[in-house]
């Protein structure tokens, strides 16, 4: 189940992230509520990685928990914000999701 949660905080790292490139887009009305969406779900996140590391390695759970941030911070300025897919950055996010799998697959819990 902390796998899960672990998950879930990263999906809220994502989310926060994504709340600041639309603030960065938005006006000064918008952006706003962009920043409140920001803090919200910087919140959560990480209310769920401290409830995750209760029982998993910190060590671990940190890096799966940046790993899943940035694989996904990434994704969304590339589908939504049309960043560019350059080979090479196409390249080392596959690098960084073994490294998340890897992380996962021989830690302890």
């Amino acid at each position: 189940m902390n796998w899960v949660i672990l998950i879930l905080a990263g999906l809220f790292e994502v989310a926060f992230a994504f709340c600041l490139g639309k603030a960065k887009e938005g006006n000064e009305g918008t952006a706003l509520y962009w920043y409140f969406g920001f803090l919200m779900t910087l919140a959560i996140s990480m209310i769920l990685l401290v409830k995750a590391t209760q029982t998993l390695p910190i060590g671990t759970a940190y890096a799966v928990w940046t790993g899943i941030g940035a694989i996904g911070t990434v994704l969304v300025g590339i589908l939504y914000f049309k960043e560019p897919a350059t080979f090479w950055r196409i390249f080392f996010l596959m690098t960084l999701i073994g490294s998340v799998i890897g992380l996962k697959y021989v830690s302890s819990e």
